[in-house]
C-alpha cells in the first residue's frame, strides 16, 4: 500500500461562545484535516489544531507545511513505516502539523488490518468518561454552566481559573454545594505563585477536587514540585511537557503526580505511546486532553486513550465547543461517556 494523493481542508471554525482561561480569551479556532489516498483505495484523516502559544504554530505555518513538506514527503511512501516517516519530518514539522501527519498514517494502518485504531493499538477498553470543561466565569455563571452539564449527563466538570484565587475557590464551592455527587477538577493555566496555589488547595482538597492542573508557571517547575509533594490533591503538568524529554525531566525529579498528554502538542500518537511509557514507568497516571479540535482530532485522543491500561482519564470535550463539527459522526457521547463508531480507523 501506498500514498497517491495527499489533499487538505482548512475549517475556520466558531465557537458557540467564547470562552476564558488564566491567559486568554479564545472564540474561535483553525483545524485542518490531511486527507490521504491509497493505491489500494483506503483513505486516512488527521488533523491539525495549531494554537500558538501550545504549538508554536499559526494557521499558515501549518498550511505552508503542507505544501512545502508534507505533500513531497508523503506522496509514494508506505504508511506502514509511520515510524521512519514520523521521525524524519519531526525536525521539520511542529507538533500540530506533525500530530496530523502521524493520525493519518495510524488511520490508515488500522483501516488496512480491518480494525478500529483502539485495537490496532492494543485495545484495552472501548469507552471512557470525559470531563467538560467550565472556562473562567463570574460564579452565579459558573453554576449555570455546572447545571446545564449535569443534566446533560456529564459526571465530571472541570473548572478553568487561575485569575483570581478567591473567586476561583468561590466557583468550586459553589459548584460542589449544589453537585456533591460529581467528580470536580481544577486546571489553573499556570496563573498561580507558590501562595496562592498553596492557599487554593487548602480549600479544594475539603470540597474533593480531585485533580489540580498546571497550577504554576512553566518557567518554575520547582515551584510545581514543592506542591506535588506536598499537596494532598494530584499534582498534574500539562504545559510544561511537550516533549519526551520533558516527561522523562517531570517524573525522574518527581515534579508532577500526573501528566496530561494531547496529541496536538506531543506530535501524534507515536510520540504520545513512548512518552506514556514514560509515565507508567514512574508510576505517574494519565489524562488525554485536548486543544480546540474537531471530531477528527478528538476522535484520534480517545482511540489513543482506549489503548493503554495507564491512561485512567480523559478531557476531550473541544468539539462541543463550536457551533459546526466537520467530524461529527466518529464516536458517541452518552451521558459523558465516549464510545468509537465501530468502524476500522478513526472511524472516518
Amino acid at each position: 500500500m501506498r500514498i497517491t494523493h495527499v489533499e487538505y481542508q482548512r475549517y475556520d471554525l466558531e465557537l458557540i461562545e467564547p470562552y476564558t482561561i488564566a491567559y486568554e480569551t479564545i472564540g474561535k479556532a483553525t483545524n485542518f484535516a490531511l486527507r490521504l489516498v491509497t493505491d489500494t483505495g483506503l483513505v486516512g484523516y488527521g488533523c491539525a489544531a495549531p494554537d500558538m502559544v501550545v504549538t508554536n504554530e499559526l494557521a499558515a505555518d501549518v498550511e505552508a507545511h503542507i505544501s512545502d513538506t508534507i505533500i513531497p514527503a508523503l506522496t509514494g511512501a508506505k504508511p506502514f513505516h509511520y515510524a521512519r516517516i514520523v521521525e524524519e519530518l519531526r525536525p521539520v514539522l511542529r507538533s500540530s502539523a506533525l500530530a496530523m501527519v502521524d493520525n493519518a498514517l495510524y488511520d490508515l494502518v488500522a483501516k488496512a488490518a480491518g480494525v478500529p485504531l483502539y485495537e490496532f493499538l492494543g485495545g484495552y477498553r472501548n469507552r471512557i468518561a470525559t470531563s467538560i470543561t467550565i472556562g473562567i466565569l463570574p460564579v452565579a455563571e459558573t453554576l449555570a454552566k455546572a447545571r446545564e452539564f449535569v443534566a446533560q449527563g456529564f459526571g465530571i466538570i472541570k473548572i478553568k481559573g487561575g485569575l483570581d484565587v478567591e473567586e476561583d475557590i468561590a466557583r468550586v464551592r459553589v459548584v460542589r454545594d449544589k453537585f456533591p455527587q460529581i467528580v470536580l477538577r481544577f486546571d489553573g493555566n499556570q496563573g498561580y505563585t507558590l501562595d496562592q496555589a498553596l492557599h487554593f488547595i487548602g480549600a479544594a482538597q475539603p470540597l474533593g477536587v480531585d485533580i489540580l492542573e498546571q497550577p504554576t508557571s512553566i518557567h518554575e517547575e520547582s515551584v510545581m514540585g514543592t506542591l506535588t509533594r506536598d499537596s494532598p490533591i494530584a499534582v498534574m503538568a500539562d504545559e510544561s511537557l511537550k516533549t519526551l524529554a520533558d516527561a522523562f525531566r517531570l517524573t525522574q525529579h518527581e515534579l508532577t503526580d500526573m501528566i496530561n498528554i494531547k496529541l496536538q502538542k506531543v506530535g501524534g500518537i507515536w510520540p504520545a505511546l513512548h512518552i506514556n511509557s514514560v509515565a507508567k514507568s514512574a508510576a505517574n497516571e494519565v489524562m488525554v486532553g485536548c486543544l480546540d479540535e474537531c471530531g477528527l482530532g478528538i476522535a484520534a485522543g480517545l482511540h489513543f486513550a482506549l489503548s493503554r491500561p495507564n491512561i485512567a482519564y480523559a478531557d476531550l470535550d473541544g468539539h462541543l465547543d463550536f457551533k459546526v463539527d466537520p467530524f461529527s459522526n466518529l464516536f458517541q457521547l452518552d451521558r459523558g461517556i465516549l464510545i468509537p463508531n465501530g468502524r476500522p480507523g478513526l472511524g472516518t
